[in-house]
């Protein structure tokens, strides 16, 4: 397939700047034709400043540049994705993305849920607050964790053994969260976690192993 990007009548063509890690959107910018091949060329993000009228290079002079992993151009070949690894905030404000105000949400996504999870779990540890269950395991230290891991795998096993389809999915809840925990404890991501399945699930199949 042929693809020519098509750039509007000021010669620019709108990018969502994405997360590749966590799929966030961070912004949305413009590039013109330079701006497009330079960032496929060079792997980092380069925009047309309409305000400015000038090409620039984000991070350039902040440091929080934005390697590319993925560029996608919509069917209509006008707009753009492109999935990045960020070296710092994507927001000239300071903050991670530029949409952190939500004008209506009926519903948490649900593939939000294993990254605000993990930061929750993050923040319980650097900044406790008595009272939580996860500040609770932190406290009580590696045992006391390892403890719990075993407890919840033990009781996956018997809601599977029992067919159970609720009780399974309650145990595999509590088993991912224990898990997280015991992650941010030993200084695991789950980012560390989603490039093994990669490797070994995605793109290409493990051999069996008992």
């Amino acid at each position: 397939m042929e693809i020519t990007i098509k750039y509007d009548e000021n010669g620019l063509v709108p990018a969502i700047i994405q997360d590749y890690a966590t799929g966030k959107v961070l912004t949305l910018a413009y590039m013109n034709e330079e701006a497009f091949y330079k960032t496929l060329e060079t792997g980092e993000t380069w925009f047309y400043s309409r305000s400015r009228n000038e090409l620039w290079n984000k991070g350039e002079t902040s440091g929080n540049k934005q390697l590319v992993k993925k560029v996608s151009v919509d069917c209509d070949q006008d707009a753009l994705i492109v999935q990045v690894q960020p070296l710092g905030p994507a927001c000239h404000k300071g903050t991670t993305t530029c949409f952190e105000t939500t004008i209506l949400e009926t519903e948490k996504p649900l593939f939000a849920m294993v990254n605000e999870l993990t930061d929750k779990i993050k923040d319980r540890k650097e900044n406790p607050q008595e009272g939580t269950y996860t500040t609770y395991l932190f406290n009580k230290g590696l045992d006391k964790i390892l403890k719990k891991i075993g407890e919840e795998s033990t009781e996956v096993v018997i809601g599977a053994k029992n067919h159970d389809k609720e009780e399974l999915t309650n145990e595999l809840a509590d088993l991912l969260y224990h898990s997280l925990v015991l992650m941010e404890e030993q200084g695991v991501h789950p980012q560390d976690i989603k490039k093994i399945l990669k490797e070994r699930h995605i793109e290409k199949e493990g051999q069996h192993r008992e």
